[in-house]
C-alpha cells in the first residue's frame, strides 16, 4: 500500500467517523425532543417571573409557554448546519429522512407498548405518589408516552420541511459568503426554516386535527419562534467551536476539501 492510498483510507475513515458522530447527536436529540415534547412548560415560572400576559390579536393572552422539546431543538439546528457545512445537502437529506423513519418507528412501538395489559403488582406497587395520593400509573404512562396522531403527523411534516428548507437557504447563503461568515449562513438558514417549522407543526396538529383558532396558532407559533430566534443567535459561538474541533480532527486539507465538495453538492437527490 503506497502513501497516497494510505492517506485516502485514513481520510475516508475520518469522514465516516465524523458523519456517524454527527448523525448520532442529531438522531438522539431529534428523537428526545419528540418524546419530551408532550410536556408544556412555563418559561416565566421556570425563570422565577410572573406570566407575561401579553394581549395578542384582540382575544388571546400571550404567555411564554413552550414545549419541552424546544429546549434541545437548538442542538438539532447546530448539528444540521455542521452536517451541511461538511457533507452538503445530500448529507442533511440522508440523516433527515432516516430520522423521520426512526421517529415514526418509535411512535409505533410506543403505541403498541401502551396497549399491553399492565401487571397487577406493577399497578399496586406504583399507585401512590410521594404525598400519598393514589393514581393509575398505567393511565399516566399512556398519557405521557402516547401523543395525538395530529401532533405526530404535524411534527414529522414540520421537521422534514424545516430541514429541507434549512439546507436550501444555507447553501444559497454559502454561495454568496463562500467559507466566510459561518454565522450568517447558519443563523440565517435556521431563522428561515424554523419560521416555517414553528407554524406548520401547530397548524397541522391543532388546526387540521384539533380545534384551535388561527389566532391561537399564530400566538403560540410566535412564542416558539421568538425562543428559537433568540437561541439560534445566542448559540452561534458553539458553531465556531464545533467547526474548530472538527477541523482539528480532519486536518486542514481534508476539512477544506470536504467543505468545497459540500458547497458544490447542490442537488437534493
Amino acid at each position: 500500500m503506497n502513501v497516497t492510498s494510505t492517506h485516502t483510507t485514513i481520510d475516508k475513515h475520518k469522514r465516516n467517523i465524523l458523519f456517524i458522530i454527527l448523525s448520532g447527536i442529531f438522531l438522539t436529540n431529534a428523537l428526545l425532543a419528540e418524546l419530551i415534547g408532550v410536556k408544556i412548560f412555563s418559561a416565566e415560572a421556570t425563570a422565577g417571573f410572573p406570566p407575561a400576559q401579553i394581549p395578542l390579536f384582540g382575544e388571546f393572552i400571550l404567555d411564554f409557554n413552550l414545549t419541552a422539546g424546544a429546549v434541545i431543538w437548538p442542538v438539532v439546528f447546530i448539528t444540521t448546519d455542521v452536517i451541511n457545512e461538511y457533507f452538503g445537502k445530500r448529507g442533511v437529506k440522508q440523516i433527515s429522512y432516516l430520522t423521520v423513519m426512526l421517529i415514526a418507528y418509535s411512535f409505533i412501538v410506543i403505541y403498541l407498548v401502551t396497549e399491553l395489559a399492565p401487571a397487577s403488582f406493577w399497578i399496586d406497587v406504583n399507585s401512590m405518589d410521594a404525598a400519598g395520593n393514589t393514581f393509575n400509573i398505567d393511565f399516566a404512562f399512556r398519557k405521557i408516552f402516547r401523543q395525538g396522531l395530529g401532533i405526530i403527523i404535524g411534527s414529522l411534516f414540520a421537521f422534514l420541511i424545516g430541514q429541507l428548507l434549512d439546507v436550501i437557504v444555507f447553501q444559497k447563503l454559502r454561495s454568496i459568503t463562500g467559507n466566510k461568515k459561518i454565522w450568517l449562513r447558519a443563523t440565517g438558514s435556521t431563522l428561515v426554516s424554523q419560521l416555517v417549522d414553528s407554524f406548520v407543526v401547530l397548524f397541522i396538529a391543532f388546526y387540521v386535527f384539533g380545534n384551535w383558532p388561527i389566532t391561537q396558532i399564530l400566538a403560540v407559533g410566535i412564542v416558539n419562534y421568538i425562543y428559537k430566534f433568540v437561541v439560534a443567535v445566542v448559540l452561534t459561538p458553539l458553531l465556531y467551536i464545533a467547526h474548530y474541533l472538527i477541523d482539528q480532527y480532519l486536518g486542514k486539507q481534508l476539512a477544506e476539501d470536504m467543505m468545497k465538495e459540500a458547497s458544490q453538492n447542490t442537488s437534493l437527490a
